[in-house]
């Protein structure tokens, strides 16, 4: 997987926004991690889930990675209901 298989079209704004941040973070990991979460579920987010998409993108990667692998705890303001979501989600495709 190189990249979002999501358009963006029919996106508002804010969604394609957070869509491109999140296949744009700056380490691979977090890239298909956040990249793959945003392509299956940034269209039914709601807005209270996209604020808390946003809080999570302005933690720095290694934090957020190793949150994410259970090596840190996350502050409760940033680590709420999206973030275990995002936590549980399958990164693998399945044709590996």
């Amino acid at each position: 997987m190189t990249g979002t298989t999501r358009s963006s079209d029919g996106l508002d704004e804010r969604r394609k926004r957070l869509l491109f941040r999140c296949w744009h973070r700056g380490t691979r990991e977090m890239d298909l991690i956040l990249g793959r979460f945003a392509d299956a579920e940034i269209g039914n987010l709601s807005d209270a889930e996209l604020t808390e998409l946003e809080r999570l993108l302005e933690v720095p990667d290694p934090d957020l990675y190793a949150a994410i692998t259970g090596d840190k705890v996350l502050p409760g303001d940033v680590g709420g209901a999206l973030f275990v979501r995002i936590s549980a989600f399958p990164i693998a495709d399945g044709n590996a």
